[in-house]
């Protein structure tokens, strides 16, 4: 069994808490995404369970063992980092051939293992070549390669995509997919990229100010986000949130704010009702959000009367940057549309996939 599981750990720099208690497990084979703005805690909790960054308070067990005081080359885990961390003068065989001479691997063995990876990886034409003479993908797979020769229980992964260009980290992307698949081993995997995480993860572990804000699989974190933070971090562009106050109009519920009055769809009642005569927030995707003009009346849609001050055209679809009153909004809208900066357009709202948050605590209701 290769699972992690961190039990109530901490982390302190002197009086900064960078990780907060948390309690977290990978399943055995699960690929877990940890996701976050830059210093929620994410890059520390993986160096914790490498053994790279000291625990303060708590346990890290990778799979029956705890390995809280174990030296990091004594975990069975393989990491692979950000800046590729090559040997510069050594060859890729030699990078990819390192980990196992300093295990005492028999040089037979070796032969094979590295020509099994690099055929893997699609480098075996690069074995003679020094890091300088590759290209960051390349050198991405050099490094991705000498963690995977190692045979680990665990592969930990720091944000290696982020010194990639976007095709090139969309194609690693399919890549880092098939090898999970191929190699069914354990992975945790960091990123700030929403839509790596995304993509990548059987689950996702959102993170902020070192503490889990939720856990679940990509769909439900994105589809059910647990609290505002969360809801604004997930999907891309953000999330619209509208300050509302939600009222009850004989048996009607209404979202109610300025230049705002949306009734909220019969089947949300049960879910909605008590937010009644509270001040909430409400949250609804740039996708939910139509061109009335091409898209028409439907049930659960509020037509709201925007200013147009943005319009960004990108082929498939087109963003538009709105203002309702003191409300802005962002919309993914029909290529066909006809909107200009600084007309007045009709949006419809598909109020059957908003969401409520509180005011005060921001919990999602």
């Amino acid at each position: 069994m290769a699972e992690i599981r961190l039990e109530d750990v901490t982390k302190k720099y002197g009086e900064n808490l960078a990780v907060d208690n948390i309690n977290l497990t990978a399943a055995d084979r699960e690929f877990l995404v940890l996701v976050g703005p830059s210093g929620c805690g994410k890059t520390t909790t993986l160096r914790m369970i490498a053994g790279l960054e000291e625990v303060s308070k708590g346990d890290v067990y990778i799979g029956q063992r705890l390995v809280t005081k174990v030296r990091p080359k004594d975990r069975d885990i393989a990491m692979v980092f950000q800046n590729y961390a090559l040997y510069p003068h050594m060859s890729v065989f030699r990078n990819l051939a390192f980990g196992l001479k300093q295990r005492k691997i028999p040089k037979a063995e070796i032969d094979v293992r590295v020509k099994e990876v690099a055929d893997m990886l699609g480098i075996a034409a690069l074995l003679r070549r020094k890091p300088k003479e590759l290209s960051g993908g390349q050198r991405q797979r050099v490094a991705m390669g000498r963690a995977i020769v190692r045979h680990p229980q665990v592969f930990l992964f720091d944000e290696p995509l982020s010194n990639l260009d976007a095709k090139l980290r969309v194609q690693m992307r399919a890549e880092l997919a098939r090898l999970h698949q191929r190699l069914e081993t354990t992975i945790v995997y960091v990123t700030h990229d929403q839509i790596e995480a995304m993509t990548l993860a059987d689950r996702i572990v959102v993170m902020n100010e070192g503490v889990i804000m939720q856990a679940g699989s990509p769909m439900e974190v994105y589809k059910n986000p647990a609290n505002l933070f969360v809801a604004g971090f997930i999907g891309s562009p953000a999330m619209n949130f509208l300050p509302v106050r939600v009222t009850d109009d004989s048996g009607d519920l209404l979202a109610v704010g300025e230049n705002l009055g949306l009734t909220i769809p019969n089947q949300l009642h049960e879910r909605y009702r008590r937010a009644g005569h509270r001040d909430v927030i409400l949250g609804i995707r740039p996708e939910h959000i139509f061109d009335y003009t091409i898209k028409g009346p439907f049930p659960g849609g509020q037509r709201l009367n925007a200013l147009i001050e943005v319009v960004e055209p990108i082929g498939s679809e087109v963003v538009l940057l709105a203002t309702c009153g003191a409300s802005q909004l962002t919309a993914r809208v029909e290529p066909q549309t006809q909107a200009k900066p600084q007309m007045h357009l009709d949006l419809i709202l598909d109020m059957n996939h908003m969401h409520l948050f509180d005011f005060e605590t921001k919990d999602a209701f």
